[in-house]
């Protein structure tokens, strides 16, 4: 065996550069150093000593100052992290002498920070996507060699095993409710999938003899794609038997809008009557929301009685029942007529509550058995961006045939 070649000074600079930035990376997860934090706010000190440095200018900051700008904070709290920081080299003096009090802050920590937040939100997708752009830039470069092409094939072979292992091991080990709080990566897979594929086929087509690793690059693919198939199984599964559509990404939903046809969205709304969720709820939120509605108290207590006798209530004499107040409504809208449009009806509302509410009556009409009015529902939408509510299903809200001239 032969003895590995005596690094240069450049090649020992190079790593240790790199050194430098990796401990200043993972400065802000060391509770102290050589250990990891356990508790998220401690991430949030961090991010805290970080943007006091950021305020502060090229002066920098001492230690006294830093813990007054993270007052949110315990003092002791702030002043270890603030140590673990310059332990890591992520906080350092600004000039190297014993007596310095002034720090200056590097900003991978920081940098670091923002990078954890967004994989824990967004599941780490776009930073997948703009890793394969880089890659595929990297091989199609005209400056581009075999050992580039090889390092980019054996990167994505390991990001996908990763990728598809976990996966795996999530459709068949955990539960459907533990899939869903990891559905993020399944979102744009087939996206993911061809970008790899064109990075596979740029490489196959340059340098040919890197056909082994190639393969193995396929395989990967190929395992990811089975994973998703079968944990998209398992969350479309129970998706249909319990009706938690907050386990699907909302990406599916925005994309069955945009693609379905008139008639299939309006079968979907068919009979129902829901308010429209804001867009900046996330599906978990709803889907917790909807969650906790479930939970009734049946626990009933009694009311404060007095010690006073008081003489029963008198027996109810009937039921009420609200089918005059509906008639009375149905013969407003219908103003003398036989039909009227939803759209003029929503229209007349003015806002988006009063047109809520005008559409709850009318179908709580067509749905009186002793109301002879019927809500008909047609092919088609109205969409006007400046009014409220701003898009409206083609619809009539008619007279039966029992009902002449609001008498029966």
């Amino acid at each position: 065996m032969t003895e590995p070649p005596e690094l240069t000074l450049d090649d020992l600079t190079g790593e240790a550069a790199v050194l430098r930035v990796y401990r200043q990376v993972f400065a802000v997860l060391a509770r102290e150093a050589g250990a990891m934090i356990a508790d998220p706010s401690t991430l949030d000190v961090d991010e805290a000593i970080l943007e006091a440095f950021a305020e502060a200018g090229s002066e920098g900051l001492p230690l006294e100052q830093a813990v007054a700008a993270c007052r949110r904070w315990d003092a002791q709290t702030v002043g270890r992290r603030f140590e673990v920081l310059r332990e890591y080299g992520a906080i350092s003096r600004v000039v190297d002498r014993p007596n310095e009090r002034y720090h200056r802050a590097a900003f991978a920590p920081y940098v670091m920070l923002l990078f954890l937040r967004r994989m824990a939100e967004q599941g780490g997708q776009s930073e997948l996507h703009q890793l394969l752009t880089l890659e595929q830039l990297n091989v199609k470069s005209a400056n581009a060699t075999s050992a580039d092409g090889l390092a980019s094939v054996r990167r994505l072979t390991k990001v996908f095993r990763l990728l598809g292992n976990e996966l795996a091991i999530l459709a068949a080990a955990s539960t459907a409710e533990t899939l869903g709080d990891n559905a993020q990566l399944l979102w744009g897979n087939e996206s993911l999938i061809t970008q790899a594929k064109d990075v596979h086929a740029t490489v196959l087509g340059r340098w040919p003899e890197l056909d082994r690793d190639c393969a193995a690059l396929r395989i990967a693919l190929a395992a990811y794609a089975d994973a998703i198939d079968a944990a998209a199984a398992r969350l479309i599964a129970q998706a249909g038997t319990t009706r938690a559509l907050g386990l699907l990404p909302v990406e599916t939903w925005r994309t069955f809008a945009r693609d379905s046809s008139p008639a299939v969205l309006a079968s979907v709304l068919d009979r129902f009557v829901f308010d429209a969720p804001a867009p900046w709820f996330s599906p978990q939120a709803l889907l917790e929301a909807v969650e906790s509605g479930r939970q009734v108290d049946t626990a009933r207590v009694p009311p404060p009685r007095s010690d006073d006798s008081e003489p029963p209530p008198e027996p109810e004499t009937g039921v009420a029942d609200d089918i005059e107040e509906l008639r009375a409504i149905a013969e407003r809208l219908l103003a003398g007529a036989d039909s009227v449009s939803m759209v003029e009806v929503l229209d007349d509302a003015g806002d988006w509550m009063s047109a809520r509410r005008a559409l709850a009556e009318v179908t709580a009409i067509h749905h009186h058995p002793d109301l002879d009015y019927e809500l008909v529902w047609e092919d088609g939408l109205r969409i006007e961006v400046g009014t409220s509510p701003s898009w409206t299903s083609h619809g009539h809200f008619r007279r039966g045939h029992g009902v002449v001239g609001g008498e029966e």
